[in-house]
């Protein structure tokens, strides 16, 4: 009975086929200790070489890419820093949407004025009152003669 995956055509078989094959043989070759192991070495060197390299890097005062990576996310971050205080730098020079300066202290002036106007009316209309009775009980007082 045949595979129900299986290709139908000549070149779908023939290229199944090759991928059978060569999935086997990798397979085979990563289960083989000697190469797992040599790769692992491999990896060893290359990561002891790059250990010396950013050593020999270190005493010669030369950044490594590590160095250059950190500077540059620094530099990202001072930049937006300074974005931000430039854009409150230009809220701070822009005038008032709604009003000026100018107007929001005339306006406040002459709510001073209206203030002092009332507090003087206020203050002025006990002493006229008073001085109104008084005029009213010497009225009412009978004159004697002399």
């Amino acid at each position: 009975m045949p595979n129900a995956n299986a290709p139908q055509g000549l070149k779908e078989r023939l290229t199944y086929s090759a991928e059978e094959r060569l999935g086997r043989a990798l397979s085979e070759l990563l289960d083989n200790p000697l190469l797992t192991g040599a790769i692992g070495r491999a990896f060893d060197a290359r990561e002891r070489a790059a250990q010396a390299q950013e050593l020999a890097m270190g005493a010669l005062n030369i950044p490594s890419a590590a160095d250059i990576e950190r500077l540059t996310r620094r530099l990202r971050s001072i930049s937006q820093r300074l974005e931000g205080i430039e854009d409150a730098i230009h809220r701070l020079d822009r005038p008032p949407a709604t009003q000026s300066v100018e107007a929001r202290l005339e306006g406040i002036e002459q709510q001073l004025k209206e203030l002092t106007g009332l507090v003087a009316q206020r203050h002025d209309q006990p002493a006229t009152q008073k001085r109104a009775s008084a005029t009213k009980r010497s009225s009412a007082k009978p004159k004697t003669a002399g």
